[in-house]
């Protein structure tokens, strides 16, 4: 049963029991030497709490309100391609784990199933994200199914120009679903912000998003344009390797934001107490990518519910050890630079070390 899982670590090893070694090493992988992975766990690591004391903390809620909706925790799916290879109801499983839970999705267009499907698969409003994989009339065609599917905001992806060697799963020879016939690359590889222009008039007056913003100027750029929604991430350390972390470059996206646009943050967030630092660099919420697939692999839509509780848990527990009772009440001021402790990599979020299990 997921809900017999105590922590996050223990849904991890489940999910390692269940993949084949392709599948894992796509989840869990990053591209070439996998230093941006790392250092997106450094980057969280190297935060450090300033905790409050005498407060009364007796009732901590750590629920927010994004995109309208009441969030339990700030946290969203993160879109992920390919979840079926982790549940047989891939995107569908994880918007009725996020539902469940109380929480929103971010659905990946090169998920299955459909986006009409996994739209109707739970009664929460849904972001999705785009791809550009065609030109304008097939970016016309896709982003009017998302806007009659009832989708409630429309990010763009823009860290793909080219498809990143990520090597942990080009030595098993496994390719995902959507890399056994990938499309051409020349319509990723050539958009501007002049095409980002084009997209977001097709869409209209909803939510937009920019999803793999890393520096400042491109945030300021996608102020400019109209973006509602700065996304900061490496792609997970999937795409380019050795860049900053995305809780790295968070000090120079706020500055560069200005208030102007709300911040989601991906990329090396693993515990309840990275949401909270995330919230406190300036972040309004974050979202969720590796976690989600383990707890898809684990346990289907019931471990994705279960994969949020946890985190839930952490958040409460931390908030109130550092004497903050709800999400607003986190700033700069409860965080400060720590030295590491432990080197960084996509398992040192947990005590247990699993990494020295799954060889």
């Amino acid at each position: 049963m997921a809900r017999d899982f105590v922590s996050n670590d223990e849904i991890i090893q489940e999910a390692y029991r269940r993949l084949s070694q392709g599948a894992w090493d796509y989840l869990v992988g990053g591209s070439e030497s996998e230093t941006s992975m790392r250092r997106n766990r450094h980057g969280f690591d190297r935060i450090a709490f300033r905790p409050r004391i005498l407060v009364d903390v007796a009732n901590v809620d750590p629920s927010t309100t994004f995109l309208g909706q009441q969030l339990r925790i700030p946290a969203i799916l993160a879109p992920v391609g390919s979840l079926q290879e982790f549940d047989p109801d891939g995107g569908a499983a994880a918007a009725r784990g996020a539902t469940a839970f109380g929480t929103m999705q971010a659905v990946s267009s090169v998920t299955m199933p459909s986006l009409e499907e996994i739209a109707t698969a739970s009664a929460t409003p849904k972001i999705f994200q785009l791809y550009v994989q065609g030109d304008r009339e097939w970016t016309r065609d896709i982003v009017g199914r998302v806007k009659q599917a009832g989708y409630a905001a429309l990010a763009i992806t823009v860290d793909v120009a080219r498809y990143s060697r990520r090597e942990r799963q080009m030595v098993t020879r496994y390719a995902p679903p959507t890399r056994r016939e990938p499309p051409d690359p020349k319509w990723r590889a050539s958009l501007t912000w002049d095409t980002l222009d084009e997209i977001r008039e097709m869409w209209g007056d909803g939510p937009f998003m920019l999803k793999g913003v890393m520096t400042g100027e491109d945030a300021a750029l996608a102020v400019q344009h109209g973006v509602d929604y700065v996304w900061v991430s490496n792609h997970g350390g999937r795409q380019l390797d050795h860049t900053l972390g995305s809780a790295e470059v968070m000090p120079e996206i706020v500055q560069a934001v200005a208030g102007r646009a709300r911040i989601i943050l991906d990329s090396g967030v693993q515990r309840g107490s990275d949401i909270i630092k995330a919230i406190a660099l300036g972040a309004d919420v974050v979202a969720l990518g590796k976690l989600q697939g383990w707890a898809l692999a684990a346990a289907g839509a019931e471990g994705v519910t279960r994969m949020l509780e946890i985190l839930e848990d952490e958040m409460i527990v931390s908030m109130g050890l550092m004497g903050v009772t709800k999400v607003d009440q986190i700033t700069s001021s409860y965080i400060c630079e720590g030295e590491t402790v432990t080197p960084a990599h996509e398992m040192s979020a947990w005590v247990n070390k699993p990494q020295d299990r799954f060889v």
